[in-house]
């Protein structure tokens, strides 16, 4: 989305297959051709896509959800993959220009490109010159699994490198419900997936975007409930998708979503079945 105000843009670190003990292995997209036939796929594992957001506006970059960073960290396997500093360079902009960091949620498939080890073999902030925001009650809550068995199936919290952030005092935590850290941009307290993540709201002007996190991952969760086993709250997770998507509809707002295969992003309308349509913007 591009107006006057905002320059919206989805990065990619490509396609990923995410097992059910929460490990992930980069996947050759070729696969979903014949997923019907494929043993794993949709069995014991997800294809999912992991898109991070770069948003730049009034003169400030921000990034959110930057991703596993696979390729970051200092003699790296994963040297020719996709990440958000490779990402990022496609547009001109450096690590250091960016200026905020917005974590929906703290599952490490969103965060983990955070940080990284550098040459010395210590960790170092991904965004030097980032302010890193999450909610409060998504850091309590993740502090509470720490060295405990997963409750759920899927992605899971992993703060070590973390600690060192929050250590730096660059990460900052909000504690209410709706907050504006910058012109334009609100961060909305959803919960459900994990009890403090956030869905971002955009507006320009007469346009409206939200990136949904991890609330509503795909467009196929759009008249899909198939995240019970994976949400920590699925009432409460129902019940934000539902008000989202009506709100979404009423004012025509483009969507973001993180883990996509294909259709990233788009604008809702409904089928002559009320079901919900992702138009190309």
């Amino acid at each position: 989305m591009r107006t006057d105000d905002f320059f919206i843009e989805q990065l990619s670190e490509g396609f990923f297959e995410l097992f059910e003990d929460g490990s992930f292995q980069k996947m050759d997209p070729s696969r979903l051709d014949s997923a019907g036939d494929d043993p794993n796929i949709g069995k014991f594992t997800s294809a999912l896509g992991i898109d991070p957001l770069l948003i730049c506006h009034y003169g400030k970059n921000i990034v959110v959800d930057p991703g596993l960073g696979w390729g970051l960290d200092h003699k790296s396997s994963y040297r020719n993959t996709s990440n958000v500093a490779t990402n990022l360079d496609i547009f001109g902009l450096k690590r250091e220009d960016i200026d905020l960091v917005i974590l929906t949620h703290l599952h490490y498939d969103h965060v983990a490109g955070c940080s990284f080890i550098n040459s010395e073999f210590k960790t170092e902030a991904t965004f030097p010159n980032a302010k890193y925001i999450v909610h409060k009650d998504e850091w309590d809550f993740a502090l509470t699994r720490i060295n405990k068995p997963s409750i759920l199936p899927g992605a899971k919290y992993d703060l070590d490198e973390l600690y060192k952030l929050v250590a730096q005092k660059r990460i900052e935590f909000i504690e209410n419900d709706v907050h504006a850290p910058s012109r334009g941009i609100t961060l909305i307290k959803s919960g459900g997936h994990t009890p403090g993540h956030l869905v971002l709201k955009m507006t320009s002007r007469n346009k409206i975007a939200y990136f949904l996190g991890d609330l509503i991952p795909t467009e196929y969760h759009l008249n899909h409930y198939s995240m019970k086993h994976v949400d920590t709250d699925p009432l409460e997770s129902k019940k934000a998708k539902t008000i989202l998507l009506k709100r979404a509809l009423q004012e025509k707002a483009v969507l973001y979503f993180y883990h996509s295969l294909y259709k990233k992003s788009g604008k809702l309308s409904r089928d002559r079945y009320k079901k919900y349509v992702l138009l190309d913007v």
